[in-house]
């Protein structure tokens, strides 16, 4: 038969402290990390964009050099059909003919005036394109340095925390399995309310150890008892006395 009896309130608060204890000390951790997985996370994401704009640069390079080629192709054929005219200028046998002759060879001459037109502009376009890519290669290459820096330095951090971070995370899920659902609800909402995820906190000074808001008298005396759960009616956190935070010794029988 299973032996699961009902705790009382004091050992419920203790169970509950032990429990912030842990994860405070998980929380240090993240605390010693800082921004770093974020900063880490938000290079890569950066560095992701920046190639993909660089592709597409490259791209388009690609397509201004198919079309110089193109250009290319359309000299070296006006110039052979222009030299293919000339000659037949010396075997003509009337002015017509001799006239339809010189306008070919004028079309041809205009066709390669315009593609080397084309070619010179296309050239420009190629070289503004350039620059931008060596700017985009150089700030990826930036970039990625900075990457690399930030994960030799998140790495080193997690090499020194990694066995104490699971070994918490461990003992915080075996906290937990200690506390009733209930306060196990109201304690995450409660981390979850304040950046330095203090839900249980110590009278100290005869004021609430996380908004440092005074404590009545009264209340005082009832946290002292610990026969119910108080919370600070101003930030709403779960109130212990000093002897279950270790601040003071159990006054003895």
């Amino acid at each position: 038969m299973a032996e699961k009896t009902d705790l009382t309130v004091e050992n419920k608060l203790r169970q509950l402290f032990a429990l912030q204890e842990i994860d405070s000390e998980l929380d240090q951790i993240g605390v010693l990390k800082g921004e770093l997985p974020i900063e880490v996370s938000d290079l890569e994401d950066e560095i992701t964009g920046l190639e993909t704009r660089l592709n597409k640069l490259q791209d388009a390079v690609g397509e201004v050099e198919h079309e110089i080629a193109k250009h290319q192709a359309n000299i070296t054929e006006a110039q052979t059909l222009e030299e293919r005219y000339k000659k037949q200028l010396d075997e003509v046998k009337n002015n017509r003919e001799f006239d339809a002759l010189s306008k070919e060879i004028e079309l041809q001459g205009l066709e390669v005036q315009l593609s080397e037109k084309k070619i010179r502009e296309a050239q420009a376009q190629i070289s503004g394109k350039q620059e931008l890519l060596t700017e985009l290669k150089d700030r990826i290459d930036g970039r990625k340095t900075d990457l690399e820096n930030k994960k030799v330095e998140l790495e080193k951090i997690i090499a020194k925390t990694e066995r104490q971070e699971r070994k918490l995370m461990k003992a915080s899920k075996a906290a937990q399995k200690g506390v009733e659902e209930r306060l196990i609800k109201a304690y995450t909402k409660i981390r979850k309310r304040y950046r330095n995820g203090m839900a249980v906190v110590s009278v100290q000074r005869d004021s609430c150890g996380g908004c440092y808001n005074k404590i009545p008298p009264q209340m005082q005396l009832e946290i002292g008892m610990r026969r119910k759960v108080m919370v600070c009616e101003h930030c709403g956190r779960v109130l212990v006395d000093g002897e279950i935070a270790g601040l003071i010794e159990e006054a003895e029988a």
